[in-house]
């Protein structure tokens, strides 16, 4: 962002201030004050104790300090004023919300990132969005995926910048902080570009983020968008892809929208009615009452195309040992899991039971 923005607001500040203005950048450097002399210098000391006030305003060596706002979350700009009195604390404050307002205006006008962020935010009329694109020279009609990294066991800052890292053409990909532990990633995509080449960038993602910060994460993958006003819904595929996955796919870190399946129908039923459906279904017992054991029969029964033999042969035992658990679950719950409708209706039934507990609804 260009010091001149700045430069424009404390000169308009000097006169009723009667005070020096100005704003640093995250690196120290004073990129913009009304007392000209000082542009161009540096006060790296002040960086760390700026950066750990937060929103605050902190004193610093006969100067207050004050962050401006960043949607990224990371301390990007500073303004500061002279003196160490209630009233210098007041004027910081007082000029860091003109900064901030020059700031958003001008984001919102030049910034690309800001302007994707908007989309995917759905925070932008669609008029507006063309017209946007057009001043900023962002492409309408090319092919990008949206994904979406979650942090899950701990928050590391860093990892913002090691994904960025991973994107360097700022003009077509754009690396988002969207939360304190969310970061969305806008992909611009070949032509012709398929779901596989967004499982290999998330892969890509993942080990890189293990390799260099230990971080366990989550990666939610939407569908491509083939133009931008796409790209707020394939961003909420993303999530949903990361919140259904929690629930129906636990062993997996990355989770295609596309291949969700049954699971993100079942996400989005009422809870009363879930339980409706479990008790309707298990009219003799419930499912509760199956044990772990019959259950790891059930899914494995499940996972080998309900093949008698093939599953026999994976659970070490006689095949007629799984023909007679087969038929107790029978007598128990009135499926035969044999028939193909009534392992529909199970496996049906276990995500249902799945997605409750999740909810922390007991059925």
């Amino acid at each position: 962002m260009s010091g001149r923005i700045f430069q424009g607001v404390v000169l308009q500040l000097k006169t009723p201030a009667n005070c020096t203005i100005g704003v640093i950048d995250a690196g120290g450097n004073i990129i913009a004050c009304n007392e000209i002399s000082k542009i161009g210098t540096s006060w790296p000391e002040a960086v760390e104790i700026v950066q750990n006030a937060g929103e605050a305003i902190v004193p610093w060596n006969g100067w207050q300090f004050c962050q401006l706002s960043d949607w990224n979350g990371q301390f990007d700009y500073a303004a500061f004023v002279e003196g160490e009195d209630a009233r210098s604390a007041l004027i910081c404050s007082m000029a860091a919300v003109a900064l901030n307002n020059a700031k958003v205006y001008y984001e919102e006008k030049h910034d690309k990132a800001s302007f994707i962020k908007s989309i995917i935010s759905d925070n932008i009329l669609l008029g507006d969005l063309y017209l946007r694109a057009k001043e900023l020279h962002v492409d309408s009609d090319v092919p990008r995926g949206v994904l979406l990294v979650r942090q899950t066991e701990r928050i590391d800052h860093a990892a913002l910048d090691v994904v960025q890292g991973l994107f360097p053409d700022k003009q077509t990909d754009f690396v988002l902080s969207t939360s304190e532990s969310e970061i969305a990633v806008i992909k611009q995509l070949p032509e012709g570009a398929d779901s596989r080449m967004l499982m290999e960038i998330a892969e890509n993602m993942e080990e890189t983020l293990q390799n260099e910060l230990k971080l366990k994460c989550a990666i939610g993958i939407g569908s491509i968008s083939m133009h931008l006003r796409d790209l707020a819904r394939a961003y909420k595929e993303a999530q949903v892809a990361i919140d259904v996955g929690k629930v129906f796919e636990t062993d997996k870190t990355i989770i295609n929208y596309e291949n969700l399946g049954i699971g993100r129908l079942i996400y989005q039923l009422p809870t009363t009615l879930c339980e409706m459906f479990l008790q309707e279904i298990f009219k003799k017992s419930p499912i509760d009452a199956l044990d772990s054991e019959t259950l790891f029969t059930i899914n494995k029964f499940f996972e080998n195309n309900l093949n008698v033999s093939e599953t026999a042969r994976k659970l070490f035992v006689h095949r007629n040992t799984l023909v007679y658990r087969l038929e107790k679950i029978k007598k128990l719950t009135g499926l035969d899991l044999r028939e193909f409708d009534d392992a529909i209706t199970f496996k049906v039934a276990l995500m249902v039971k799945k997605y409750l507990v999740s909810r922390g609804v007991e059925s």
